[in-house]
């Protein structure tokens, strides 16, 4: 040993209260999509908590419904499905979205936000001048302010949905695919009519 290998074990032992070694156990755990030991319904509901607290939502919806809803979105389904399936009104599957920050494609596609977001003009106004009715221009107003939230919370609350239920559709699709492309790879440039 020499002399700097020396002064190196001899501060390690004194930082260590005397031991030659230190072992730290280690779990061998393989890769996995998950963060922790929830489920992602546990996770779900975490995440509904959270919002009705901050936000103090405007739906009458259980956690529960709102939990339905987020996952019925994330499946495409429209709101007069999820409407239907859940025995609500359409409106309120349109509130409990908005609360939920789940903001469609087509949610807004009549008008552009940023030209409504910080006008002050009334409901009939606006629906005037985009040629809409006021109960559009209701609607895209609530898009806006959900869609303001969502940013204030930098998305965190969407980021939090799509990694539970997009990512979950993702990994199956993803898995489904290497499994694919694996037996594609070994089984490239095999002779498949082999006489024996």
């Amino acid at each position: 040993m020499n002399e700097k290998t020396e002064e190196l074990r001899d501060i390690f032992t004194t930082v260590t209260d005397g031991e030659e070694t230190v072992t730290q156990s280690q779990e061998d755990t393989r890769g996995s999509l998950e963060r922790d030991e929830q489920t992602d319904d546990e996770r779900l509901e975490s995440v509904v908590t959270q919002m009705r607290e901050r936000y103090g939502f405007e739906t009458d919806l259980s956690d529960e419904r709102l939990i339905e809803v987020a996952k019925a979105f994330y499946d495409d389904c429209g709101d007069e499905e999820i409407a239907t399936d859940l025995g609500v009104g359409t409106d309120e599957v349109f509130e409990a979205r908005m609360s939920l920050h789940l903001i469609g494609d087509d949610d807004a596609e009549d008008v552009d936000l940023a030209a409504i977001r910080g006008r002050e003009e009334d409901d009939e106004t606006l629906a005037e001048e985009y040629s809409v009715d006021p109960a559009d221009i209701r609607r895209y107003r609530r898009v806006a302010r959900a869609e303001d939230q969502s940013r204030t919370a930098n998305d965190r609350y969407r980021d939090e949905f799509d990694s539970l239920l997009a990512d979950a559709e993702l990994s199956s699709q993803i898995t489904s695919d290497v499994r694919e492309d694996g037996l594609e790879d070994a089984t490239e440039g095999m002779e498949t009519d082999v006489d024996f």
